[in-house]
This record gives C-alpha cells, structure tokens and sequence, in this order.
C-alpha cells in the first residue's frame, strides 16, 4: 500500500477497540484504510484472545492462529496490532481491565477510538464497550493508574455500527465512502481463515457453501460482506450527500458509518473536519466516475 505523506500537522492517531481479532476490520477497516494512505497512525486491538471462535480447535492453539491472522490483517495497511489476554466469550467490565485498558490508551494517546456499542448481541461486545467508557474520563485522572501519564483530554469516541434497534437504533452521524477501498477491506478479512471460511460458516449452517480455492473463496467473502456495506450506504444516504454532496452521495455504493459516544470529546463539526474531512475532501476533489464503486465490486483484483 502507498502512503501520502502527512501534512505539516501532527499525524492523527485513531485507536479501534474490539472484542475478537476480526471485529476492528470487519466494522471499521475503511476507515483504517484511508487513516494509513493519508499518512495517520492507527492502531487495532482485541480485548480477548480469541480463543472460543473454532468449532473444531478452540483453545490456546486456536488463540495463536488468531493472533497471526490478526497481525496479517493488520500488516495489509500497516497498523499496529495488540491483542488482549482475557479469554474469549469470558470477557467482564472489572476493575483490572478497566486499568488495563486506561493505560492501553494512554500509551497510545488517540485523537479517536472506536468501539462497539453497549447494546449488542454478544457479551464480549457490550462489555469491552463498558470499558471504554469507563475508562473514558478516568484517561484524564493523574491518580488512576498513575504509572503512565494521563492524557490532557479525551479522545473523540465513536461507535461502530450494527443493525440492533433496541433500546435504540444506530444513529450515525459520520458516513464515509469505502467504495475506493472495498478491495483492501476484503483483503483484510480474507487473513482472518479461522472466522470467514470455516467458523462464522459453521456457526450459520453455510460450511458447506465455502469454496475450497482461494479465488472463488475471496469472492464468496465479498457477496458476505458487500451486502451489509451497501445496506448502510442506503440507510444512511442522506448522511452521505450532506458531506459528500449530492453527486458523489447520491451514487456511493458502499460505506462505513459511525455514531458518537457522549463520554468522549464533544464531536462538533469542527472536530469532524479535523478527523474525517481530509476523506471527504480528498473524494470531492477527484474527477467524478460513475462507475467506480461497481468496478471495484466486480472485479476483486486484490
């Protein structure tokens, strides 16, 4: 992958805190994407270890596959990785990892974190979301943790989107075109072989329906994922036209879309000029192709 130089600004450092080894580029791999090419820091991590997500090998040995699978899919962009120790599927909000994730934070010292929010299907998810945001005000406390230096102020939190409508719906106020990076999302994913061709498979009753080569198998990942990229694209088409503009919003097939958190930095628009608009600016500013998106989704050269 090639990356732009930075600007004269400090580059930005965006922190993706997910349960499993899978979740941060499943979720937010677009926007990782574009961090990197323009030159950003980011940083991908998993709370727990990964070990349950097998059918036929889970266990240590299974943990230290995920842990390669991640560091692969974070390597295609050239993040850092960091994966927890908490076992998988026992994940819970105490106060040891709440310290732990202070100082994961504050080692890195974000401009953003996203994370999953605090209603979802899976207890790992909402729990690694309670612990960010109860670490979120304490990052800024000289007496907690008081090893690693507090931060002068919180970082942006956002949420990574999911189709759950209770107690609410997912209310994005963020949208980003992925269609020019789909491929490198797929990419991504495609590290992970334990999740997308045989345990997600087996656990939906589709074992069967993985392809054994690897081209037909990276096709078969884009018809899993592309559908609910293009599902937020159509749910959050407005979104999409304010920041893109009519134009380009009214044709992006494909995006990643992101709801801010109270507990972090306020998300004004200035904020969101400052973490998104070199994004939004960047699409605006190429010459128009309508075909683009479809091209990219046909084709998987990867």
């Amino acid at each position: 992958m090639e990356f732009q130089p930075a600007s004269s600004f400090p580059p930005l450092r965006l922190l993706i805190i997910g349960a499993h080894p899978d979740d941060c580029e499943y979720h937010a791999g677009g926007l990782a994407t574009y961090y990197r090419q323009f030159g950003h820091v980011v940083k991908m991590v998993s709370v727990t270890n990964g070990q349950a997500g097998h059918h036929e090998q889970p266990g240590p040995r299974l943990a230290a596959r995920r842990r390669q699978e991640f560091a692969a899919a974070c390597a295609v962009i050239g993040a850092e990785c960091e994966v927890g120790t908490q076992p998988d599927g026992e994940l819970l909000p105490t106060l040891e990892n709440r310290l732990w994730l202070i100082r994961l934070i504050r080692r890195f010292r974000p401009d953003l974190v996203l994370t999953h929010r605090p209603n979802d299907y899976h207890p790992d998810h909402r729990y690694t979301s309670q612990l960010v945001q109860d670490a979120a005000y304490l990052v800024t406390v000289p007496a907690i943790a008081s090893d690693v230096p507090h931060l002068p102020r919180d970082p942006v939190i956002c949420y990574l989107p999911d189709e759950f409508q209770k107690p609410y719906p997912f209310r994005a106020e963020v949208a980003i075109d992925v269609g020019p990076v789909v491929s490198t999302i797929l990419e991504m994913l495609h590290c992970h072989q334990s999740q997308f061709y045989e345990w997600l498979p087996y656990n939906t009753g589709q074992l069967h329906c993985v392809p054994r080569e690897d081209a037909a198998r990276r096709q078969w990942l884009a018809e899993q994922i592309l559908p609910r990229l293009r599902r937020q694209a159509e749910r959050f088409r407005d979104l999409l036209i304010q920041v893109y503009g009519p134009q380009h919003g009214a044709r992006v097939e494909y995006a990643e879309v992101f709801e801010p958190c109270e507990y972090g930095a306020p998300l004004d628009e200035a904020t969101k000029e400052r973490l998104f608009g070199f994004i939004w600016h960047s699409a605006r500013n190429k010459v128009a192709d309508p075909s683009q998106g479809t091209t990219i989704a046909q084709t998987f050269v990867w």
